[in-house]
């Protein structure tokens, strides 16, 4: 009894130790990640224009930064920045559900291994395909145009398409036959049954499409060259590309700022994302 006890009582020992360990490890990450933010916001509010400062606050508060940048034209590169990626997002979403979809359901010739040559070509980075995209743009009188760069951005996204198959396999093909007996259409199966309870999941990949259209560089780099146009990646590159690279505290600020619309459609996505992100972990 006395061997039974000691020996519960060493687990539980183990266990809140480890469990200190962990929360310790945590706060470790937490901080080291916090960090590097803390002098950012540092930065932003500070007179000077260096990244880093003698203390972690800055000593004479300043809104000159963020006025500064509002004046740049940061309000315009922070509109084509959302509107781009907002509008590129839900033409992905439409393209990858019904992708998604007919790789999920439907039997044609080259299913089976259509998916997989999609995401071989997705492995290949947009970098490699740039000089042709700039020729052909040139050629045809095509740049410094933002529906262009939108365009170019709207294609399907093989990771996407996959993600979204895994999902609709999940749900029941017996709804399907059962609306199919009660004389509905493919479409309306999709429409009607399928993408309701893909919702979740459709929520993750807009997310997940808007952060990385939202901060693209390479592409809006080659096509827009007009301040008119400019995307808030291309925007705030110009706030550091002087000779000496003055501008941090501008850059900062303009960093700041910038994660407004993200963190606005993360508060509104987040519900569905939360079940989406965990949808098919249990099955039954």
């Amino acid at each position: 009894m006395i061997e039974d006890m000691a020996r519960v009582n060493g687990v539980r020992h183990s266990d809140n130790l480890r469990a200190w360990i962990i929360r310790l490890v945590l706060w470790i990450v937490i901080i080291l990640t916090l960090a590097p933010l803390l002098y950012v916001v540092t930065a932003s509010f500070s007179s000077s224009d260096a990244l880093s400062s003698a203390s972690l606050l800055p000593v004479r508060p300043t809104l000159d930064n963020y006025k500064a940048v509002i004046s740049a034209g940061f309000l315009r590169w922070a509109w084509n920045s959302t509107l781009v990626a907002f509008v590129v997002s839900f033409i992905q979403v439409v393209i990858t559900s019904t992708a998604a979809y007919a790789f999920s359901r439907m039997h044609f010739i080259g299913r089976r291994y259509g998916l997989m040559i999609l995401l071989v070509l997705q492995m290949f980075p947009n970098s490699m395909s740039v000089a042709a995209i700039y020729a052909v743009l040139a050629k045809w009188g095509l740049l410094d145009r933002l529906w262009i760069y939108i365009l170019l951005l709207v294609g399907g996204s093989a990771f996407n398409i996959w993600l979204m198959k895994g999902f609709f396999d999940t749900i029941p093909k017996e709804l399907d036959e059962a609306a199919l007996v009660d004389g509905a259409s493919n479409v309306r199966i999709f429409l009607n049954i399928v993408l309701p309870l893909a919702r979740p999941m459709l929520a993750v990949i807009f997310f997940l499409s808007v952060i990385g259209y939202y901060s693209e560089y390479i592409l809006a780099g080659t096509v827009l060259q007009s301040p008119g146009n400019y995307t808030l990646g291309l925007g705030m590159y110009n706030l550091i590309n002087t000779q000496f690279a003055q501008n941090w505290g501008l850059f900062s600020a303009a960093s700041l700022m910038s994660a407004i619309p993200l963190a606005v459609a993360f508060t509104i996505l987040n519900p569905l994302m939360a079940r989406g992100l965990t949808a098919g972990a249990t099955k039954g």
